[in-house]
């Protein structure tokens, strides 16, 4: 995915958040979208993460599909991770002001080899069977880690041994994705 235009990350952002005001005050995203500025109008997978002000994560939800065009992705993709991610009670409306967005505007996923990864580059996907981890580029990066950890991490992420990746059962795919938030977007 090539860089999109400031204009678009902004349009973008501000979907993100009429998607989730809209899921959290009516139970669902909207409907009628405008007119999708150059870039958001592509077929991309993305993931929203919604953090609090202070930095801790409060809701991510993506997808890798690429069969909607990205601003609609986000709309969708926003609207559940206020609402529907397991790991964290619904967004209530009291909370919006202290949520700060997060894209990543997704490329497709390419099988690799672990000496394939490069942190603060790659996210990466880990699969066997049925079991799936998936981390974005920028969780090694703000956490310091290095290849290695990145790939335990996403094992675990998976509800798979830390160096499950190691003994050739583990899928390894890589993607790269175009990050944006809401007070960072250049």
């Amino acid at each position: 995915m090539t860089c999109m235009p400031k204009e678009t990350r902004l349009w973008l952002l501000e979907r993100a958040r009429s998607a989730i005001l809209h899921a959290v005050a009516a139970g669902r995203a909207p409907t009628t979208p405008d007119l999708p500025p150059t870039g958001a109008e592509v077929l991309a997978g993305c993931f929203v993460s919604l953090h609090t002000r202070a930095g801790a994560l409060r809701g991510c939800i993506g997808t890798f599909a690429e069969t909607r065009p990205l601003w609609q992705a986000v709309d969708e993709m926003a609207a559940a991770a206020a609402t529907q991610d397991p790991r964290f009670p619904t967004v209530a409306a009291r909370e919006l002001a202290d949520i700060v967005l997060e894209i990543s505007a997704l490329t497709p996923c390419k099988a690799a080899k672990p000496e394939d990864v490069l942190v603060g580059r790659d996210g990466i996907c880990v699969a066997r069977g049925y079991q799936r981890g998936v981390l974005l580029p920028q969780v090694a990066t703000d956490r310091g880690w290095d290849a290695e950890t990145f790939l335990d991490h996403t094992c675990v992420k998976a509800g798979l041994p830390a160096n499950a990746w190691r003994d050739g059962s583990v899928q390894i795919e890589t993607f790269t994705a175009e990050v944006f938030s809401e007070g960072n977007c250049r």
